[in-house]
């Protein structure tokens, strides 16, 4: 299928082939029919794409103090790797998406196959949308008009925030798209509406539907023009929907208003506000997020968990039934704002030149009949047919920024890269030179050239999919954690047993660093005392590796690696567990914890995770204490020995051992060998994780 993307690096609007989407559970799959082109949205996205790093730079400045924070802590060239393969993944664009339901996924039971819907997908002929995303068209609402829905609830949810009453009168500062439906939509609120812009053919426009409009370039003093329509007392709220640089709206904003007024900002202007504007008036201001509550939240957008109109009675879900709604009943005419209906192959004539005048909306027309195909072939690519051939599941940007550079430092073969959503199977694949990009994994499987299969997707797919992999009979490495739970840990190990002439292994690459083989050489099998400092940064409760159903939380997802580690250099196996968190009342969802850990062989080890530290301090550090020597790991970039004969320093550019790790895996899968990761010792360490779950619960040691 096809799919409209913008390329960071090169600048380029391009119409991408790529793999057809699969449906995943709790969302719909839309063919599409028509989409809306969003000028002011898209526009910056697609300047930002063609802007040169220094400009870059300039338009995300919170970027660059990040960037900046990064080389302090892990050294300038993995920060600008990190840089670049970021700006190497394009954008998909669009999100007034109208089409037809083809198939739904499980859980789905408001929708069904042939329906009519509007919803916030991409431009691309098929599209992947949780539930709570879509709404169903009504019957006399045309597919054109359909694409007004989502860029409509934009509108919509910035009228709910202002709460207009009948009679007021209500400032709408910018007329385009977004604009003119929101000044309708206030219109038949039973608001006296002004309008505002500097286009002519907008304000005409506006007037054609009963607005009062202002041309902010001709007309003269727009302050003085709202108080002189409002007897001076000043408009009830004002709707900002424009996009300027200028701090010169929001104090327009607060001279034309009224004692106590509204203003909600809904575009993007400058917000440097002067606080005797709003000071002698008390006056209100608010941001608009899209289109209604419920947006940007995992629960509601991916999960499916509604809120009760009782509660939260526009959601935006409902925002969209409602601005079809007010397009049905004709209160929102949107025929007139159509400019151009372009055919999809024909896109270059909306993004060549996004800033013609007179175009107010671009709609975008799919063919009827659309190659949609769940394989790609990627033409440039070269392989030895004689060598064992890997396929990767998961094109993230894990995958993207480690797992690709390392793979084919090692020369392997890449022959699939799979993703759900197709796209970044596409760019990948062709950034790895691999033969196809896929969205369903099981073409991996099927395939008797495939000889190692890698996962790295969403922690709470893998233990399925690694027993898929196994059950094909196929070689594993999954990204850590191997799964999230004993269920699913006692359903692999009764599969690995089944199939052991295949071999699993976890991405505990830390073992596998040259720093981590020194740590070992020099320390032996003697007992020590390990101490593990993880400086792990706070990431918000709302992010999905904090989901314990999704993500499994930072102990189980991210903390695991440090146990392997200590185990590694213990050379035993965990025997107890036992954990403290920072607060009054531990939880078993938490990224602040001390862990201790007792082994087999009477080494101890304790892990400090801590997610409260400054980013501009060392992220990870290691210190082993043992026959009165110690080492001093910081950061993977310098380790320091005290006490050992001709040994005291070593130093390199920071190395967590994923290139020897994929080397290594890449060398067994071709000439053979034991396993990279003893079985039992991927068993202990998944068994420990779960054990800090239990202890922070028992608040007690745990014994494995």
């Amino acid at each position: 299928m096809l799919q409209i993307i913008q390329d960071l690096q090169s600048g380029q609007t391009l119409l991408e082939e790529i793999p057809t989407p699969q449906v995943r559970e709790g969302c719909v799959l839309i063919q599409t029919t028509h989409s809306l082109v969003s000028l002011g949205t898209e526009r910056m996205l697609v300047e930002f794409g063609r802007a040169n790093l220094i400009e870059k730079a300039r338009q995300q400045p919170e970027r660059v103090k990040q960037v900046l924070d990064k080389i302090k802590a892990d050294g300038l060239m993995p920060t600008l790797e990190a840089v670049f393969n970021k700006l190497s993944l394009p954008l998909p664009l669009g999100y007034c998406n109208a089409g037809r339901v083809i198939a739904v996924g499980k859980g789905v039971t408001s929708f069904q196959t042939g329906d009519r819907v509007a919803s916030n997908g991409n431009h691309a002929e098929v599209v992947c949308v949780p539930q709570n995303l879509v709404a169903k068209i009504p019957d006399n609402v045309t597919d054109d008009e359909a694409t007004f829905t989502v860029i409509g609830s934009i509108g919509l949810q910035g009228i709910r925030l202002l709460q207009p009453a009948l009679g007021e009168t209500v400032v709408v500062f910018g007329l385009g798209l977004i604009g003119l439906i929101t000044a309708q939509l206030l219109k038949a609120n039973g608001c006296c509406v002004i309008g505002v812009d500097f286009d002519q053919q907008k304000v005409d426009l506006a007037k054609s539907k009963g607005i009062i409009a202002f041309n902010s370039a001709t007309d003269g003093d727009i302050v003085g023009f709202v108080l002189e329509q409002t007897s001076s007392a000043g408009c009830d709220g004002v709707i900002i929907t424009a996009s300027a640089k200028t701090n010169d709206i929001i104090h327009q904003s607060a001279l034309m208003s009224r004692k106590r007024g509204r203003i909600v900002l809904v575009g993007v202007i400058g917000l440097d506000l002067r606080r005797d504007d709003f000071y002698k008036k008390e006056l209100s201001f608010q941001v608009s997020c899209s289109y209604g509550p419920g947006r940007y939240e995992e629960d509601y957008e991916n999960k499916g968990q509604d809120y009760p109109p009782g509660f939260v009675r526009w959601t935006e879900k409902r925002n969209f039934e409602a601005v079809l709604q007010a397009i049905s009943t004709g209160m929102l005419d949107v025929k007139p704002l159509i400019s151009e209906v372009v055919p999809l192959e024909n896109y270059e004539q909306i993004y060549g030149d996004m800033k013609k005048k007179g175009v107010i909306a671009s709609i975008l027309k799919y063919p009827e009949e659309q190659k949609l195909r769940s394989k790609i072939k990627i033409e440039s690519s070269k392989f030895n047919p004689s060598s064992a051939k890997v396929g990767i599941i998961g094109a993230g940007n894990f995958t993207s920024s480690t797992m690709l550079p390392a793979l084919q430092k090692a020369n392997a073969a890449i022959k699939y890269i799979a993703s759900a959503q197709g796209l970044s199977a596409k760019i990948l694949a062709k950034k790895a030179n691999a033969e196809y990009a896929i969205s369903d994994y099981n073409e991996i499987l099927n395939d008797p050239e495939i000889g190692l299969v890698l996962i790295t997707t969403r922690h709470n797919a893998h233990a399925k999919m690694v027993k898929d992999v196994l059950q094909a009979g196929k070689n594993v490495f999954v990204e850590k954690p191997l799964c999230l739970n004993e269920t699913e840990l006692n359903e692999i190990i009764s599969i690995y047993k089944k199939h052991q002439n295949v071999t699993l292994t976890v991405g505990f690459n830390r073992r596998f660093s040259p720093f981590a083989v020194k740590m070992k050489q020099l320390s032996g099998n003697s007992q020590m005392n390990i101490i593990a400092t993880m400086n792990a940064g706070f990431i918000p409760q709302d992010v999905w590796i904090q989901d314990m159903e999704i993500g499994g939380g930072r102990i189980t997802g991210e903390a695991c690696h440090y146990i392997d580690m200590c185990s590694f250099l213990a050379g035993s196996r965990v025997v107890s567990v036992c954990v403290n968190s920072m607060g009054v009342n531990p939880k078993e969802n938490t990224d602040n914890v001390s862990i201790l850990l007792k082994y087999e062989n009477g080494c101890n080890a304790a892990i400090n995770y801590f997610a409260n530290g400054s980013k501009a301090y060392s992220k990870e550090r290691f210190e082993i204490y043992s026959q009165e020597r110690t080492l001093i790991l910081d950061n993977w970039m310098e380790l320091k020995g005290y006490g050992f004969k001709g040994f005291s320093k070593m130093r390199s550019r920071q190395d967590k051992g994923h290139n020897a790790q994929f080397a290594l895996l890449n060398e067994r899968l071709k000439t053979g060998g034991e396993a990279l990761i003893p079985f039992d010792s991927i068993v202990n360490t998944t068994q420990a994780s779960f054990a800090c779950i239990e202890s922070l619960k028992e608040k007690s040691w745990i014994d494995i």
